[in-house]
């Protein structure tokens, strides 16, 4: 399967490189849109669910990577939860 790498920047400044293993992930996020922080970590967890059923639909069994990856973003996101105005801008998609 098609491996797709995105950029996203968080509400301290940092970049973080994320990995989904299907391109489904480019029908939950664009390239160069911010969204609040609730709305990426919805879009990334239904993006990298989608993309680990795509897995579990060729090989028989979901994808760890996909599910780690949620897991990353979601505790990063949780670092900013007390700040409404959060949001997270995606740099890349490729």
């Amino acid at each position: 399967m098609p491996v797709v790498r995105f950029d996203v920047l968080w509400p301290d400044s940092s970049v973080m490189k994320c990995l989904s293993p299907s391109t489904v992930i480019r029908n939950f996020i664009q390239e160069g849109e911010v969204y609040s922080l609730l709305e990426f970590v919805t879009m990334a967890e239904l993006g990298l669910n989608q993309a680990s059923d795509r897995v579990r639909e060729v090989y028989g069994y979901a994808c760890s990577a996909a599910a780690d990856q949620l897991e990353i973003i979601q505790t990063k996101a949780d670092t900013f939860r007390g700040q409404p105005a959060a949001s997270v801008q995606v740099l890349r998609v490729d």
